[in-house]
Protein backbone atom coordinates (compact mmCIF):
# COMPACT_ATOMS: atom_id res chain seq x y z
CA UNK A 1 0.00 0.00 0.00
CA UNK A 2 1.33 3.42 -0.95
CA UNK A 3 1.61 6.03 1.74
CA UNK A 4 2.98 9.53 1.84
CA UNK A 5 3.55 11.78 4.81
CA UNK A 6 2.32 15.32 4.67
CA UNK A 7 5.09 17.84 5.06
CA UNK A 8 4.63 20.77 7.36
CA UNK A 9 2.44 23.46 5.75
CA UNK A 10 2.08 21.43 2.55
CA UNK A 11 -1.12 22.02 0.58
CA UNK A 12 -3.35 19.01 0.11
CA UNK A 13 -3.28 19.36 -3.69
CA UNK A 14 0.50 19.04 -3.73
CA UNK A 15 0.40 15.98 -1.47
CA UNK A 16 -2.26 14.40 -3.68
CA UNK A 17 -0.08 15.03 -6.73
CA UNK A 18 2.87 13.31 -5.01
CA UNK A 19 0.62 10.38 -4.09
CA UNK A 20 -0.59 9.98 -7.67
CA UNK A 21 2.99 10.03 -8.99
CA UNK A 22 4.02 7.40 -6.46
CA UNK A 23 1.08 5.16 -7.41
CA UNK A 24 1.96 5.57 -11.08
CA UNK A 25 5.59 4.62 -10.46
CA UNK A 26 4.58 1.52 -8.52
CA UNK A 27 2.12 0.51 -11.27
CA UNK A 28 -0.80 0.02 -8.91
CA UNK A 29 -3.42 1.48 -11.24
CA UNK A 30 -2.21 -0.60 -14.18
CA UNK A 31 -2.43 -3.71 -12.02
CA UNK A 32 -5.98 -2.87 -10.93
CA UNK A 33 -7.11 -2.25 -14.51
CA UNK A 34 -5.52 -5.51 -15.61
CA UNK A 35 -7.50 -7.43 -13.00
CA UNK A 36 -10.85 -5.78 -13.78
CA UNK A 37 -11.78 -8.57 -16.17
CA UNK A 38 -10.64 -12.15 -16.43
CA UNK A 39 -7.98 -12.67 -19.05
CA UNK A 40 -7.61 -16.12 -20.54
CA UNK A 41 -4.09 -17.57 -20.44
CA UNK A 42 -3.90 -17.52 -24.25
CA UNK A 43 -4.80 -13.82 -24.30
CA UNK A 44 -2.21 -13.09 -21.62
CA UNK A 45 0.44 -14.93 -23.63
CA UNK A 46 -0.52 -13.05 -26.80
CA UNK A 47 -0.39 -9.68 -25.00
CA UNK A 48 3.07 -10.46 -23.62
CA UNK A 49 4.33 -11.52 -27.05
CA UNK A 50 3.06 -8.30 -28.64
CA UNK A 51 4.67 -6.24 -25.92
CA UNK A 52 7.94 -8.08 -26.46
CA UNK A 53 7.81 -7.41 -30.20
CA UNK A 54 7.22 -3.72 -29.58
CA UNK A 55 10.24 -3.61 -27.29
CA UNK A 56 12.38 -5.34 -29.92
CA UNK A 57 11.31 -2.85 -32.58
CA UNK A 58 12.06 0.03 -30.24
CA UNK A 59 15.61 -1.21 -29.60
CA UNK A 60 16.20 -1.90 -33.30
CA UNK A 61 15.35 1.69 -34.11
CA UNK A 62 17.69 3.01 -31.39
CA UNK A 63 20.61 0.92 -32.70
CA UNK A 64 20.76 2.87 -35.97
Amino acid sequence: MSMIKLKKDEPLEKALRRFKKKMDKEGILREIKRHEHYEKPSQRKRRKMLKSRQREKKYEIKKF
